[in-house]
């Protein structure tokens, strides 16, 4: 069971809102509507948020992504469709069990730290524990256990007024954490910040996420953080979202012209990864084979080196071209005393941290999954195709882009 469930979700401000979303649905164009005295924000929304996932939606201001996250919480009541966590209606759901879901499913972390100015760093993070009922030692043992994993020990009796920004998105977070909910809802909690510490609280939610394995729903407005965080992500464009994938589908894929000029100034071989660029070997050899073997196919197929491997696949070593040779010479009947190491790489190593592994190497870097098989290679010759060809399709972009700038500056 996904644990965020979004149906055909639509927000149209205004009296007339059920009249905009029958309008809408029957092709109507959203400043029609504006102009008639309905704005409409959200048209249309459908998505699943998977446990234990990352979900990014990404959109420019106007775009109706925090919308979109007010009705996931229950801010907003939906003028059309409904949101499901964990199996339950939220947007069905009134008084008492509505704030029963969001106390034991829905924690919130906002962009402005919402931190009381007059509590301690650790009764702010005890703060929706306070609110649930919780006994006040429990409470603080949890919250003093969340300000930990936040990387803020020895802070529990200080003011936010002594934190800098980054200490008190954190305590933002611990208290999130420190709820213990399913799903953690993040309206912009990074863009208050500087750079340099929001890159820092990123990695904070990563290596956390790896820790607990939270389900996230993360609201963006800056794609490279989208791109970073997310296990998927959602772009949405005035109201609507416009694709749903992976940072590599929808940088290899772009849905629509919208999409690929928003990604024109990204860092392709940050985002794309070996899997993207790997291909399978021509050949292999089983463990049992001998040096004749080896020799024979890496004649045949023109092959520099040939990958060794047991019957599970998982990689044992390689067999170049001249140890081959040396060994029929020598009469070595057995590969062992021939292999050597490959160069390994996991199949998510981003193809920017390829290069000076594939310039150590005279034979193809190795992709393994993470109980050692073999899955793919990557030649030299590959990696420097598959550079040439994000440098290609990037530049593409970019003058379409700057095509299109000049036609409406004209």
């Amino acid at each position: 069971m996904p644990a965020i469930e979004a149906h055909h979700l639509y927000k149209v401000f205004g009296r007339r809102g059920p009249e905009g979303v029958r309008r809408l649905e029957a092709g109507a164009d959203p400043e029609e509507l504006q102009r008639a005295g309905m704005t409409p924000a959200v048209i249309d929304a459908s998505f699943s948020v998977e446990e234990g996932e990352i979900f990014v939606v990404m959109g420019l201001s106007g775009s109706g992504k925090s919308t979109l996250i007010r009705m996931v919480n229950g801010l907003f009541e939906p003028t059309a469709g409904h949101v499901d966590v964990y199996g339950e209606n939220l947007t069905a759901a009134k008084g008492k069990n509505l704030r029963r879901i969001r106390r034991q499913r829905i924690s919130m972390v906002f962009q402005h730290f919402a931190l009381f100015p007059h509590r301690s760093v650790l009764d702010n993070a005890a703060y929706g524990l306070e609110i649930q009922g919780v006994p006040t030692a429990e409470r603080r043992a949890k919250a003093h256990e969340s300000l930990e994993l936040c990387g803020l020990s020895g802070w529990d009796d200080h003011l936010p007024g002594d934190l800098s920004g980054g200490m008190r998105q954190r305590v933002g977070l611990a208290r999130a954490l420190a709820s213990d909910t399913d799903v953690l809802l993040m309206d912009e909690a990074f863009s208050a910040l500087d750079p340099l510490i929001r890159r820092d609280m990123q990695d904070q939610l990563i290596e956390l996420q790896q820790q607990l394995g939270k389900t996230i729903l993360f609201i963006t407005h800056d794609l490279n953080e989208a791109m970073r965080l997310g296990d998927r992500i959602a772009m949405m464009r005035n109201g609507r979202i416009v694709q749903i994938g992976t940072a590599e589908d929808i940088l290899t894929d772009p849905a629509n012209d919208y999409v690929a000029r928003f990604i024109a100034d990204v860092d392709r071989t940050r985002v794309l990864t070996a899997s993207s660029v790997m291909e399978p070997p021509v050949e292999v050899l089983g463990v049992t084979q001998g040096p004749r073997a080896a020799h024979k196919v890496i004649r045949e197929k023109q092959m520099s080196a040939v990958m060794v491997v047991d019957r599970q696949r998982k990689l044992q070593g390689m067999v170049t071209e001249a140890a081959a040779a040396d060994a029929v010479h020598s009469r070595v009947d057995s590969l062992a005393g021939v292999m050597e190491q490959p160069v390994t790489v996991s199949a998510d190593t981003p193809v920017a941290e390829l290069f000076s592994a594939s310039a150590g190497s005279s034979v193809p870097l190795a992709v393994v999954d993470d109980d050692g098989r073999l899955v793919g290679v990557i030649p030299r010759v590959t990696l420097l195709s598959a550079l040439g060809k994000v440098t290609a399709a990037q530049h593409m972009m970019e003058e379409h882009s700057s095509e299109e700038l000049v036609g409406g500056a004209s």
